[in-house]
């Protein structure tokens, strides 16, 4: 294991500031070197499990026996079903679509045939299934497969109308070929089409039933290698079924008809049957109808049959759905779906097809769902389907990943989301049964948390590789319904979805829950087991107007700049609020002026009801700004023990208050830096001006108003000269002192000090942050606006002439609108990519100032433009002054920079471990003995305590960062870096996170170019180098998160999420964690065929396949037709493929099947052996009698 000397690395440093150099540095050489326990070895990545809905099914079969469901996508990609909690996936390598599926039922293989024309044989007796052979056939489309029950001999029906049979035991094809043209009369002119139906006759193996597309179907008798049968109808075949006595079938055809045929009456149909037809009274024939895309005809013992088929309904119909017609007797049962039918099977008690059916269920396959209907209920209930296929119920615009969460949460989330669930299911079990769970050792606890489109948001169970949904929060019921077009959402920053989910985050021991959506709001919930009606709901308004300056980064980009400490400004809400300003409201329909002051989105004033779970605390919208749309808010963060909120867009940063409801602090990007500003920022031209419909004044301002706003912006400009500098200082803190009061006491503290400082160091060159501000607000007085009101205030507000607005904080930071810059959608791509933005934050409880000896709370933020700013925060210690006194925000500067925007950010504390955030316990808000404040202080974790620093001396930390191009790892309290290494050069970071792992922590990242990769912390050794997925679409790069103990997941299809592990011990258990497919089961007895039968040949006639289609009777097939190519997964792919006991039952198995597959090639070697030596006796023998009666001269 690698050590590291901290001590060493400090002594190398040169550029140490003065300031630094006077800090105490760590005195116990025991606590300043680190061990770091994560080797290279411990990490590995690989694929664990899929979980959602195939994205774009195009194929289905079902297991009879073993009760395993299998779909086929268009991709390419299989996935498999059995109970709830075992599922599979599984990629063709060539990615072309499946179009056909076939299972050798209770064999544990599957046949799939793709759009490549090839088909393949699937092992399912191993947790991964692989494929063992492959067949390529180069001259004709795959059209149909079909595979008779226990037998080996697959029947493929190709484009032009011919059969070929396929031993799927060795692959190769047989030399018995059914011809189109030997099929259809000889009289026929024209081509019969391709082959759309493939069976047998259920009472004669030898009877094989042929349907082309064109309408014709043939009863082919294999024995004699010729037709029995034709049949002919003028319309066109999509399927075709069989009474299971085998005496009748029945036909789909394409103008939404029926034709039901006796096999001995090949003239005309014995019945045709138009479902969704109108019948004219005067006898004349149905009106066609949509094509009937499948049929099937199952018979039960004491009932009438069940038709269930799909399509066929009149042309009349437009804009109906998809259905799915259920005839059973007199009754026609039309079930609407809400997707378009793929495909859809009926499961029946028995494998047989020459017994009674007994249909129970029907399975069907949607574009975007997959839908079980009891059939042996009244009003066929369908049944709770216990797979996560809701995923992409509305599409997934955000998901985070958590692992090893407390263990109370999962059945929390549960106990409120059990509330939740439809009625109406069918009460019998789900029938898709088959399959075992895995019996892997992990056992902590997951959670995986995914935003969508409509506004909701969905919690899920992912502990031990499954899948299941917990608890659905809808928070689109916190804002006003649209009754008519006009009431819409108008918005400008979305054009649909405006309660989309953008940015979500969770603190797992409080429970607090924070989202921020696309229409530039942001809602906080806390969660409750109680329900509880919400009379006026919480909102908080904040007006963030666009800054005024572009970024042109200094020619040193990516270099660390000296940071430069200057005395914090904090703000603070504890002011006396000035009377209320009146403007006139702007509605979103006016012609009168732009709109201004009023969100995107109307928070409902009526009652709301909310259910157990999570229950809005409070509403946080974004207001425009003359006439220009709020920007949509890029980070955000949440600490519960503070009970701060912070976001920040590509304006700047607000920090909320949510106990009090307040906003503490609301800036601009370039207001954080001071004078210690890294860019050039070039003023632009003001826009011309606008005519406001009215404005909110400046309430700091006073009678000094109109006089800010005579300036022209070039007037506040600092001078040269000190002495001016100094009555500047002092006639700043002179009117800031006599507004102290209405400040709170760290504010008027801080404002003391400033004071002092100016008159000690009469000589300072760097500007105070808070003139800063000063002289800002002289350049460019906008206004920064924050209205805490009720959503009922709102609505009164907005129904009258005029609107409210109550500012809640001291306008520090407030602004005129006369220079704003457009923030429309027209903003070049170029714009915005030279205006830095809040990209990143984290709350941490450190050593956030030089020089500080104890830890205290701070807040990080990171930027577009690789800057990573402190702010200090002064937070009250006891529950009484919290509750009366909101914490104090201060500037702490720049601490450094690096290459490309910062993604994350964490702490570590002397021994190199993660350094958690405080956080508050969770308690029920509306329970009594919860609700009070004491006990609610006294839940709070305190900070990490120093871990064995010498009396007397700081404690030390370190800060990692990472950026779209670097990592850092700085040291605190000196600020300096320790460790810096450049993650990629030609590509850039999507996701980065500082994730715990068993033994250690490090930084996992994810970068554009598909490698992940993992750093150690804090030496940021590399530890993982992976090529695993180039970025291919942006759903990825906005899904892909990393979790703890190695575990990561992304979007890979908009139905889908793909996990993966990157860590090695994790991947040495995934075969015990992975499900089993195939589990031993009996199959069920042939049924009996009773004495007359038997007596009397009235029963299903067998057929010896084998002998027709074997090699001795048919020959060998064309080698020009089809190639043969072994699968990756045969024999020596399954080695190893499982371990313990079932490994060893696996092993003799494949050591059962290699003797059996080598005496089979024994058995075929030896028999051309004797099929050569008896030809080779033949010619002999032949010779002999040739030249027997012949003398020598006539040779």
């Amino acid at each position: 294991m690698k050590k590291f000397n901290i001590r060493k690395v400090l002594d190398g440093l040169t550029n140490v500031s003065s300031s630094s150099s006077a800090s105490p540095q760590p005195g116990n050489r025991e606590n300043d070197t680190i061990q770091e326990n994560l080797q290279s070895e411990h990490f590995q990545l690989c694929k664990t499990v899929r979980h959602g809905f195939p994205y774009q099914p195009s194929a289905m079969a079902f297991d009879a026996v073993q009760k395993i469901l299998a779909i086929g996508t268009q991709s390419g990609a299989l996935r498999l079903f059995g109970r709830a909690g075992v599922e599979c996936y599984c990629q063709h390598e060539s990615g072309s679509a499946v179009i056909a599926l076939q299972f050798l039922i209770n064999e544990g293989a599957l046949v799939s045939a793709l759009a490549d024309d090839s088909i393949h044989l699937w092992n399912l007796r191993q947790k991964l299934p692989a494929v063992l052979h492959s067949l390529k056939f180069n001259r004709e489309r795959i059209t149909f497969l079909h595979l008779p029950f226990q037998s080996k001999w697959l029947y493929v029906g190709t484009e032009r109308g011919n059969i070929h049979m396929v031993n799927v035991e060795s692959f190769t094809l047989s030399g018995y070929v059914i011809m189109w043209n030997k099929a259809i009369e000889l009289s026929s002119k024209t081509h019969p089409g391709p082959v759309v139906h493939i069976s047998d006759n259920p009472m004669d193996e030898g009877k094989l039933l042929i349907g082309f597309e064109c309408g014709i179907v043939v009863l082919w008798d294999l024995r004699t290698k010729k037709a029995d049968y034709r049949y002919t109808y003028d319309e066109a075949i999509h399927s075709v079924a069989w009474h299971h006595e085998g005496k009748q079938f029945i036909c789909s055809h394409s103008d939404g008809t029926l034709t039901i045929w006796n096999i001995r009456v090949p003239a005309k149909p014995a019945q045709i049957i138009t479902p969704h037809g109108k019948h004219p009274k005067d006898g004349k024939k149905p009106e066609p109808c949509k094509p009937i895309l499948k049929v099937e005809y199952k018979t039960t013992r004491a009932g009438d049959p069940f038709m269930v088929l799909s399509g066929g309904l009149s042309y009349d119909t437009v804009g109906r759905r998809a259905c799915l017609t259920v005839m059973h007797g007199k009754s026609t049962a039309v079930l609407e779906m809400d997707y378009p039918i793929v495909d859809f099977l009926t499961l029946c008690e028995t494998p047989y097809p020459n017994d009674f059916q007994e249909p129970y269920a029907v399975v069907i396959l949607l574009e975007k769902d997959l839908v079980v209907i009891d059939l042996a209920q009244i009003g066929y209930p369908i049944f709770e389907n216990p797979y996560p296929l809701t995923l992409h119920e509305s599409p997934v615009t955000c998901c985070e990943y958590f692992a090893d969460c407390p263990a109370e949460l999962i059945p929390a989330l549960y106990s409120v989301g059990s509330r939740q669930k439809r009625q109406g299911y069918s009460k019998k079990e789900w029938p898709i049964s088959g399959g075992n769970w895995g019996q892997g050792t992990q056992s902590y606890p997951e959670i995986i948390i995914t935003g969508h489109a409509d506004g909701s948001i969905k919690f899920w169970d992912a502990s031990a590789i499954m899948l299941q949904v917990l608890y659905k929060l809808k928070t689109a019921k916190v804002f006003e319904k649209a009754r008519n077009k006009e009431d819409k959402p108008s918005t400008d920053i979305v054009d649909e979805d405006p309660f989309a989910i953008q940015i979500l985050t969770w603190c797992p021991e409080s429970r607090m829950l924070c989202v921020a959506g696309v229409s530039a709001h942001v809602i906080i919930y806390r969660f409750s087991k109680q329900e509880v009606t919400t009379e006026v709901v919480q909102l908080l308004e904040v007006r963030m107007p666009y800054e005024l300056n572009d970024v042109d980064s200094p020619e040193a980009a990516g270099e660390q700049t000296p940071a430069v400490s200057t005395p914090g400004a904090t703000s603070s809400p504890q002011s006396a609020l000035p009377p209320a300003q009146t403007h006139p409201s702007t509605s979103s329909n006016s012609s009168d002026g732009p709109r201004d002051n009023v969100p995107c989105l109307k928070v409902r004033c009526s009652p709301l009801k909310q259910s157990p779970g999570y229950q809005v605390d409070l509403v946080v919208q974004l207001l425009w700004v003359s006439g220009e749309p709020p920007q949509q808010i890029t980070s955000l963060a949440l600490n519960s023990a503070y009970g701060l909120v912070v976001f920040g867009n590509f304006n700047g940063l607000a920090v909320v208050d949510y106990f009090q409801k307040t906003l503490l602090m609301n800036v601009g990007v370039q207001e954080l830096y001071g004078l210690a500003d890294p860019f050039q920022r070039q003023p632009r031209s003001p826009r011309k001006a606008r005519q406001p419909s009215g404005g909110v004044c400046d309430v700091n301002d006073g009678s000094n108003a109109s006089e800010d706003r005579c300036k022209s912006p070039t007037s506040g400009s600092c001078s040269p000269c000190n002495s001016d500098e100094e009555t500047k200082h002092h006639k700043f803190i002179d009117k800031m002192k006599q507004k102290s009061r209405r400040f709170s006491k760290t504010v008027a503290n801080d404002l003391a000090k400033m004071s002092r400082k100016l008159v000690t160091v009469p000589d300072q060159k760097h500007e105070t942050v808070a003139e800063h501000i000063h002289r800002r607000r002289s350049l460019q007085p906008k206004k920064r606006v924050c209205g805490v009101r009720t959503a009922a205030q709102v609505s009164r507000n907005r129904a009258g002439s005029s609107i409210v607005r109550t500012p809640s904080a001291p306008d520090l930071y407030a602004k005129d609108s006369s220079f704003s810059r457009s923030r429309s959608s027209s903003v070049t791509s170029l714009e915005r990519e030279s205006r830095e933005i809040i990209s990143s934050f984290h709350f941490s409880e450190t050593l956030s100032r030089k020089g500080e000896a104890m830890p205290g709370p701070s807040l990080w933020v990171g930027t577009s433009q690789g800057s990573m700013l402190v702010l200090p925060l002064t937070v009250p210690a006891s529950s009484e002054l919290r509750m009366q006194q909101a914490p104090a925000v201060s500037f702490g500067g720049v601490v450094t920079r690096l290459k490309g925007g910062i993604l994350s950010m964490a702490t570590l504390d002397s021994a190199g471990a993660p350094l958690h955030p405080p956080y508050e316990l969770w308690y029920d808000p509306n329970l009594p003995d919860e609700r009070e404040e004491k006990d609610r202080w006294k839940r709070r974790r305190p900070a990490s305590p120093p871990s064995g620093s010498q009396e007397g001396a700081p404690d030390t930390h370190y800060v990692v960062l990472c950026s779209e191009k670097q990592a850092e790892v700085i040291v605190l309290p000196a600020q300096t870096s320790v460790f810096k290494h450049n993650i990629t050069e030609a590509s850039f970071v999507l996701r980065a996170d500082v994730v715990q792992m068993n033994t250690g922590c490090c930084i996992a990242c994810f970068c554009a170019n598909g490698h992940i990769m993992a750093l150690s912390l804090p030496s940021l050794r590399p530890l993982l180098d992976v090529n695993y997925l180039p970025l291919t679409d942006m759903r990825i790069a906005r899904t892909f998160c990393f979790s703890n103990l190695g575990q990561a997941l992304y979007l890979t299809s908009p139905t889908e999420i793909q996990r993966l592990t990157y860590s090695q011990e994790t991947c040495d258990n995934l075969q015990e964690m992975l499900c089993e497919l195939f589990t031993p089961v009996e199959t069920p007895e042939a049924p009996n065929r009773g004495f007359f039968k038997g007596l009397f040949g009235g029963g299903a006639q067998s057929l010896d396949r084998e002998d027709l289609f074997g090699e001795t009777a048919a020959g060998k097939a064309s080698r020009s037709l089809a190639q043969h190519i072994p699968g990756p997964g045969g024999m020596e792919g399954m080695k190893g493929a499982a371990s313990g006991i079932v490994g060893d039952l696996a092993r003799t198995r494949m050591a059962l099947d290699e003797r059996g597959q080598k005496l089979g090639e024994l058995d075929e070697r030896t028999a051309a052996m004797m099929a050569s030596a008896d030809s080779f006796s033949k010619h002999a023998h032949d010779m002999m009698l040739k030249y027997k009666d012949k003398k020598w001269y006539q040779l």
